[in-house]
């Protein structure tokens, strides 16, 4: 019975281990500088400019644990992605940063459906019975138009990005489209978080956010972000099975009224 957490928690000691070998390199490379996730603006820019000053000399090794960082996080449904999204834009820039976290993301959110696969599916259902039942109706409805349902819980998410990774095996989604709808359905999100981190680690005060040229870019960027979900919103009126609000909150862990 234990041979399964077990295992992954031996899974999750390795990687681990492997994340601070490569914290503890790159920390060694600048002046044993403590390497911590941005609190405000001003750790954000600190944290990218020293990330540039060694990524000069040290790319490979500065990628390897951005990558690392990201696709530990995102393995094991750690919160905090979101931080790196933003730093990826004011590390990478904003479209190579778009490319980079839309990709780690679609990777990392796969380990966690096979990690989930091989070692997660008993506990899944043990501690989520509600929640796995109300999913895998929902899913059963939309079979025929599954990928579409997919992309439209990752735009519209009617549960946590987390919990559909872990459960996605248990539902029996194939990983083909399970990945591409992590690709797709992600990137307006990844989008916002690294456009964000561009601007915000090109600006010297708050009074620069207020800016026009701030305030345009902010526009553009919602903008662009929209469209995807209006499209998809609008098929799924026509083509999903969707009901009201009662079942999106209890797969939101919250009850109705």
């Amino acid at each position: 019975m234990w041979r399964r957490p077990a295992g992954l928690l031996l899974v999750f000691a390795a990687a681990t281990a492997a994340l601070w070998l490569l914290s503890a390199r790159l920390s060694a490379g600048q002046a044993r500088r403590a390497l911590r996730f941005p609190a405000d603006l001003e750790e954000l820019r600190d944290l990218a400019e020293a990330l540039r000053d060694y990524e000069r000399q040290h790319r490979g090794a500065a990628l390897a644990l951005f990558c690392g960082a990201y696709l530990y996080k995102q393995s094991f449904a750690i919160p905090g992605s979101s931080l790196l999204n933003v730093l990826a834009g004011a590390l990478f820039g904003p479209w190579m940063g778009l490319v980079l976290c839309s990709v780690l993301t679609s990777v990392g959110a796969t380990l966690c459906y096979l990690l989930s696969a091989a070692f997660g599916k008993q506990l899944i259902v043990h501690f989520f019975p509600e929640k796995v039942a109300l999913l895998q109706g929902k899913v059963e409805e939309n079979r025929s138009c599954l990928f579409f349902f997919l992309l439209f819980l990752r735009l519209f998410p009617m549960t946590p990005n987390w919990f559909l990774n872990l459960s996605a095996p248990i539902l029996n989604i194939p990983m083909s489209q399970f990945f591409l709808s992590v690709l797709i359905g992600l990137t307006p999100y990844n989008f916002i978080c690294v456009q964000t981190g561009a601007i915000l680690s090109q600006i010297t005060s708050l009074d620069a956010i207020f800016s026009w040229d701030t305030l345009l870019k902010l526009l553009a960027m919602a903008v662009a972000a929209l469209i995807p979900g209006t499209l998809i919103k609008r098929y799924s009126k026509k083509h999903l099975k969707l009901d009201g609000d009662k079942q999106a909150q209890t797969l939101n862990g919250k009850k109705g009224s």
